[in-house]
């Protein structure tokens, strides 16, 4: 039996633009995806903190440094500029890997930039 449990997490990330006629999915720096151990076409839960939506997409690597998080496709009719989101991503372990694991947890200011990581 695999348990699904928390891999990551960028915590409280702005979005920064929405694109609706675009490919589905999420645009996020490259920066905040090796911080918290996510990569491009994995699959994320994002739970927006403005208007309660939470939605699945996957990951499209957005330019280093430039701290964007950019919804997508339908997605984008789920969040505006300025709201709050939270994206986790997940993984299945056996349960003799749980008391191993920890998370990978990225705290981000209103500009997408790293206060706390681990």
């Amino acid at each position: 039996m695999l348990i699904k449990v928390l891999k990551s997490k960028i915590h409280r990330a702005t979005i920064t633009d929405t694109r609706l006629q675009y490919e589905g999915s999420i645009t996020i720096d490259q920066d905040l995806l090796k911080a918290a151990g996510m990569v491009e076409g994995e699959a994320v839960l994002v739970a927006n903190v403005n208007n309660g939506t939470r939605h699945e997409t996957y990951i499209m690597k957005g330019r280093r440094g430039s701290g964007v998080v950019r919804l997508n496709g339908a997605a984008a009719r789920l969040g505006q500029p300025g709201d709050r989101v939270i994206i986790l991503g997940f993984a299945y372990l056996a349960p003799e890997e749980l008391p191993a694991h920890k998370p990978r947890k990225v705290l981000v200011n209103e500009r997408n930039r790293i206060v706390r990581g681990r």
